[in-house]
């Protein structure tokens, strides 16, 4: 709500969490980040899709697990759990005694009889009736059904779904467990108010459960980055919105390193266990049980819900507020690494953690969540450049990072797209851009896609002596030259067509302006004939003779084979540009004359047209030879008879002759005159029928 809302009027009183605390109308909490490395749900992950009947499952037993053991190690009594499906709901309650029995089994004094846990669920389905007598239940102190012994319960959970965030009286609930993170921050924030609520003069400590599932073999030190904390990040941020100042505190390497207290002295700092680890590391949650010792956290056992200090997170005052024992950097005197005692006491972790790495965690994940976005990009980027061997960040848009790399499954191609975004609209951070030049950003990919074509083409040229290569041409190091030619020249003609709409005042055609100018130039610069207004095979036949003769070489004005160059067989193009100068426009005929030197070919050097007499006449000829020779007309279908020079008349093509004859498909030429026996003039059907043949 706007606090100057011209509905309600300014604000009269507000009263922050924090204060609240303090005074004792809610309970201090902790927040326990249960880190669960399940390899069954790892495969499973692998192997399914997310929503799987087989994932949900693993899921799920991993989260009882998860869950019984934090409330082992928590000495929690009364915990509820919140989903956002009611099968799961459901399931958690159904799954949890066979769980605990299972962990019981495997360590009986650690884990509490089976008899002694109880689990039952609720949704908004249920009847009033049902979910009171529920409620009852949970509330209890001794199981219900018990054969007539008083047994005391050891743990209660109570999954939920969609029926106790408001308006419903937990105070005896000493835990949440956010099983998931999908409602908004206002859910999240309903679900911990469970958990806070206390009965007058009770000396409650709440627990904010919150399952991370990590990759296998997963660094602590990924957290910055690694997508499986993102629920803790969440339940965090909704958590600043109350407690501002607790949560921020976190991220202040002042507390972190517990040289420094709210109250402007020296907080009291707890020793970190671990012994000789370099560095520091928070307690996780197995070194923070509740036994209250030197540190003064406080006590929490099955007959006591434990002290809680007057500094409102669970941390009974103790002496020493002044620092004494502490070295002057914050540690104490034997150099051993310290945390502050409001950050052992409010976040809690199952593996160790090291106190700046966590103040990070906190600052880039809930005070400033871009940075971590920011960060995971960068670190991805260092990752595709050592695995790709580049060194140009010009990943293509649908690029995601392997599941092996850190960070996994990071969409890197958008990233890139986004920060050239931001660097055009000139809201990029300079120092940001400086990080990204450093790691060879390509800013334009269009750009960088025509210059590398560009020198590509210029090389080519050089080599060559041409910009008009093949289709198919690919250069040794992969770069199809060819296809990124016919691209331009498609672009380049665009460009023409585009700016005679625009003098007609016609709409652009669909394709936009084409070329642009400055690189139609830096083309032409390479070869001013590389998109002519003809055919490009054409002007690379022309180029290629024009380079010959400049080599001092001569053009042969027929034969086929007689000259190729780059696999052009100019012999037979010169012969074909003089049969087929009447095809030819006004200009190509004037640089053949002009420039190669390549006249029409005289009537004398046309080849004889022949007709279709002519064609018939030659097919008869060697009908009535193989008749001759062998005694029938029953000729394979492959059979090809050769017709002696003299005895082929007009009926064959130069190109069809050699030394010993004309070579005729005989076999061929008869079945297809079967098959057009109908369309035969009389006379046709009269020659082939003197030879016998089978219609």
């Amino acid at each position: 709500m706007d606090r100057d809302s011209a509905v309600f009027g300014p604000v009269a009183f507000e009263l922050k969490l924090s204060e609240a605390i303090r005074r004792g109308i809610v309970a201090p909490y902790q927040v326990v980040c249960v880190e669960i490395e399940d390899e069954d749900l790892y495969r499973a992950l692998q192997d399914a899709p997310l929503g799987t009947d087989r994932v949900r499952g693993a899921r799920l037993a991993a989260l009882q697990t998860g869950l019984l053991t934090a409330a082992a190690d928590e000495k929690l009594r009364r915990i509820l759990t919140f989903h956002s499906r009611v099968s799961e709901a459901e399931a958690m309650a159904a799954g949890v005694p066979a769980v605990a029995e299972q962990l019981h089994a495997g360590d009986p004094g650690r884990f509490p009889a089976p008899e002694r846990v109880w689990a039952q669920w609720l949704s908004g389905e249920h009847s009033p009736a049902h979910r009171q007598a529920v409620l009852a239940e949970f509330a209890a102190d001794l199981l219900p059904h018990t054969q007539g012994r008083a047994v005391k319960a050891a743990v209660r959970v109570l999954a939920s779904v969609k029926v106790l965030g408001d308006g419903v009286d937990t105070a005896r609930c000493d835990a949440v467990a956010f099983m998931d993170t999908r409602g908004s921050m206002v859910d999240i924030v309903q679900m911990v108010g469970r958990a806070l609520r206390i009965r007058p003069g009770e000396g409650k400590l709440a627990t904010l459960i919150v399952p991370v599932f990590v990759r296998p073999g997963e660094n602590p030190s990924e957290m910055l980055t690694s997508w499986a904390y993102s629920s803790l990040t969440k339940v965090l941020s909704a958590l600043r919105a109350h407690d501002t100042e607790t949560i921020e505190a976190l991220a202040d390497s002042r507390v972190r390193s517990g040289s420094w207290s709210a109250g402007g002295g020296r907080g009291e700092a707890i020793e970190v266990a671990g012994g000789d680890t370099e560095g520091g590391v928070a307690d996780g949650v197995a070194g923070a049980r509740g036994v209250a010792g030197e540190s003064g956290v406080a006590r929490r056992d099955e007959h006591s819900a434990g002290g809680v200090g007057q500094n409102g997170h669970g941390i009974a005052e103790s002496e020493g507020d002044d620092g004494e024992g502490q070295g002057a950097d914050g540690g104490r005197g034997d150099g051993r690494p310290v945390v502050s005692r409001l950050a052992a006491a409010l976040l809690r972790f199952s593996r160790p953690r090291d106190p700046a790495l966590l103040a990070r965690f906190i600052q880039l994940r809930v005070i400033d969540p871009e940075k971590v976005y920011w960060r995971r990009g960068i670190a991805a980027c260092l990752q595709y450049l050592k695995e790709t061997g580049g060194e140009l960040l010009k990943a293509p848009y649908r690029y995601v990072t392997p599941d092996d790399w850190a960070p996994a499954g990071f969409p890197l191609g958008v990233w890139l797209a986004d920060q050239r975004k931001a660097y055009n609209a000139e809201i990029l951070p300079g120092e940001r851009v400086r990080q990204l030049d450093a790691l060879g950003m390509v800013w334009n990919a269009h750009d960088h896609a025509f210059g590398e074509g560009l020198t590509v083409a210029r090389a080519w040229a050089d080599e060559h002596g041409h910009l008009l290569a093949p289709v198919s041409a690919v250069t040794a190091g992969g770069f199809p030259i060819g296809a990124w030619l016919k691209n331009m020249r498609a672009a380049a003609r665009q460009a023409v067509e585009a700016a005679a709409a625009h003098e007609q005042s016609m709409p652009v055609p669909p394709g936009g302006w084409g070329l642009s100018e400055s690189r139609q130039d830096a083309l032409d610069a390479i070869d001013p004939g590389w998109c002519p207004v003809w055919d490009t095979g054409w002007q690379r036949y022309y180029r290629l003779a024009k380079n010959h003769l400049d080599d001092g070489g001569t053009l042969p004005h027929s034969g086929s084979g007689v000259l190729v160059v780059q696999g052009e067989d100019l012999g037979a193009w010169v012969q074909a540009q003089r049969l087929g100068w009447d095809k030819l426009g006004p200009a190509q005929q004037w640089l053949l004359e002009s420039v190669l030197g390549i006249e029409e070919a005289s009537q004398d050097e046309r080849p004889v047209r022949r007709t279709q007499d002519d064609k018939w006449t030659l097919n008869l000829t060697a009908a009535q030879r193989f008749h001759a020779r062998e005694g029938h007309l029953q000729v394979p279908r492959k059979h090809t008879e050769l017709v002696p020079l003299e005895e082929a008349g007009r009926g064959a093509l130069e190109a069809e002759r050699d030394a010993a004859g004309v070579p005729v498909a005989l076999g061929m030429w008869l079945a297809n005159v079967r098959r057009r026996a109908d369309k035969l003039t009389a006379q046709r059907r009269t020659d082939l029928d003197q030879l016998d043949i089978r219609w």
